[in-house]
């Protein structure tokens, strides 16, 4: 008996040592240093994500010829610890390049006059920066450095300016800032669902023809296509957004009594909504006004 036992003491200190092994073995965790950053943007129909670590200055310098974090005229990382990287979900041009959808990693050369910025396949060479084959390389820019209104404590990389279309990727650290150019093919992905939704469809929806009306309107295409699939639209489904957009279209193109019928239209509409669209009102108003002096 006394033998059991002490074989059923063994067996229970064994598995209490098992179950208390992963805890005693578990890392403490701290505070990152440089901590690591994810930013996303969808620039026209296209997402951007750039994954990067942030490194503080600590009373160092960032760029420079004294002990800077980022020597100037070397080879950088562009943040710390592994690799930065950018991805595209679909093909970009950047500043004149093209460059394919993937994922690549951002590596910069700081200069006092310009950086050289890199897009290389290479996604795992971390601090090695001079360790990765330059034939490897997707594109190669060069830009202009500015400095930035106030300093910046840690590295940061923002998407600024953005339009339709475009949007730069600026990276500021310290008094000093870089940035490039990010366009998306926006027009033919457009075109190519206007031509399925509504040149192929006998009965387009409502709000495709909207959509591909504002579209044509905005960059300059056939204005006389815009106004009548606009036209179509609303006398389907009259939103009275939608309804000022055609009075818009009216206007442009010179359409007065077109434009103040679809604005009266829209105004109403938005006087009707719940809560009344004051905003869509005065619009409104002021549109009649500008297509009222224009006639005379």
């Amino acid at each position: 008996m006394s033998k059991l036992l002490l074989n059923l003491t063994a067996t229970l200190a064994t598995a209490v040592t098992l179950v208390a092994a992963p805890a005693a073995q578990a890392q403490i965790r701290t505070p990152a240093a440089s901590p690591a950053s994810t930013i996303t943007q969808r620039v026209g129909l296209t997402d951007v994500t750039i994954v990067y670590s942030r490194p503080s200055l600590k009373g160092r310098a960032a760029f420079g010829e004294k002990t800077p974090l980022a020597p100037l005229g070397q080879r950088w990382r562009t943040g710390a610890n592994s690799t930065t990287s950018i991805k595209f979900s679909d093909d970009v041009t950047i500043d004149g390049k093209k460059v394919p959808a993937g994922e690549y990693g951002i590596y910069t050369i700081p200069r006092a006059n310009e950086w050289t910025v890199v897009l290389n396949k290479s996604l795992k060479q971390g601090a090695d920066v001079e360790g990765f084959k330059e034939d490897q390389d997707v594109a190669r820019l060069t830009v202009k450095p500015y400095k930035v209104a106030s300093k910046v404590e840690s590295f940061t990389i923002n998407f600024t300016d953005l339009t339709p279309g475009t949007a730069n990727v600026a990276m500021e650290w310290g008094n000093t800032g870089a940035k490039f150019k990010i366009t998306a093919d926006v027009d033919s992905k457009v075109m190519a669902q206007i031509d399925e939704k509504i040149t192929k469809n006998a009965n387009p929806a409502p709000g495709d023809l909207a959509a591909a009306a504002v579209y044509y309107a905005e960059n300059n295409k056939d204005m006389k296509q815009a106004v009548a699939w606009m036209e179509k639209a609303n006398a389907t489904d009259a939103k009275f957004w939608n309804l000022h957009s055609e009075a818009k279209m009216r206007l442009k193109m010179k359409d007065y009594a077109g434009a103040i019928k679809a604005a009266e239209a829209s105004k109403k509409g938005a006087l009707a909504s719940t809560p009344p669209n004051g905003e869509y009102v005065k619009m409104n108003e002021d549109l009649m006004a500008e297509a009222k002096k224009a006639s005379k």
